[in-house]
């Protein structure tokens, strides 16, 4: 009987042994993913504001809505840097497309004047999308079509957004002739509160207006003027 009960507590210890390292090699690295794929996404290696095509290279995965989620943390869809995982997120607003109302929501940066540049200067819009298990509507970030701008910003490379002068929808996602750069986190319409909170916070209040009046040609942190120069 001693023998049969040792038999069993060993059999059951393999099982839950089994079931956490399966569970282990279920579990996704999402920065890895996207550092092995670093190539794909950007064949010149030259990621200056494009945020755009980290978003597209996501949203084009076979993936489920967390999956979709947990990707979208991982870069600043202003400056197209990589952030680190477990980063904390800025809680910014703003303005949706066609009825000017302010959207809340948490933005995943990798400096702080990229959430002042992104407030002033994009918009956010609702998307539909069929993910693997479910068909989810959310708020993205978006900006006004930017290839037939003359003063285009040297630093980023046109032809990952542009073909000619439309939006090259093979490379970059589009809503109403608007270039999709990123994905807003935990979005809601804004409350009176969440405002009071934005603007009188350190980084979204009191340096955010500080940087959004300074002139472009005096702009000398974060990506400078290269994503505003692009989004205005």
């Amino acid at each position: 009987m001693k023998i049969k009960k040792k038999l069993n507590f060993f059999f059951i210890f393999i099982l839950i042994l089994f079931s956490f390292n399966n569970l282990n090699a279920q579990e996704k690295n999402y920065y890895q993913d996207i550092v092995n794929d670093w190539d794909k996404i950007f064949p010149d290696k030259n990621r200056n504001a494009a945020g755009p095509k980290f978003f597209k290279y996501i949203l084009d995965k076979n993936i489920t809505y967390k999956d979709f989620v947990e990707y979208n943390k991982l870069y600043c869809a202003v400056s197209g840097s990589l952030i680190s995982p477990n980063s904390t997120p800025e809680f910014v607003y703003l303005k949706e497309n066609v009825t000017e109302k302010k959207i809340c929501g948490a933005y995943y940066r990798c400096c702080i004047p990229c959430s002042c540049d992104l407030m002033k200067y994009s918009k956010t819009q609702k998307m539909k999308h069929k993910f693997q298990d479910i068909e989810k509507e959310f708020y993205v970030l978006t900006i006004d079509n930017p290839c037939g701008k003359k003063d285009f910003p040297i630093q980023v490379n046109r032809n990952y957004f542009c073909s000619d002068n439309d939006l090259d929808k093979s490379q970059v996602s589009v809503l109403d002739n608007k270039l999709v750069i990123g994905y807003l986190h935990e979005s809601r319409p804004c409350l009176s509160t969440d405002l009071d909170y934005i603007n009188s916070h350190q980084v979204t209040g009191k340096f955010c207006e500080l940087r959004n009046n300074t002139p472009l040609d005096q702009l000398k942190s974060g990506m400078g003027d290269i994503f505003i120069k692009l989004a205005r």
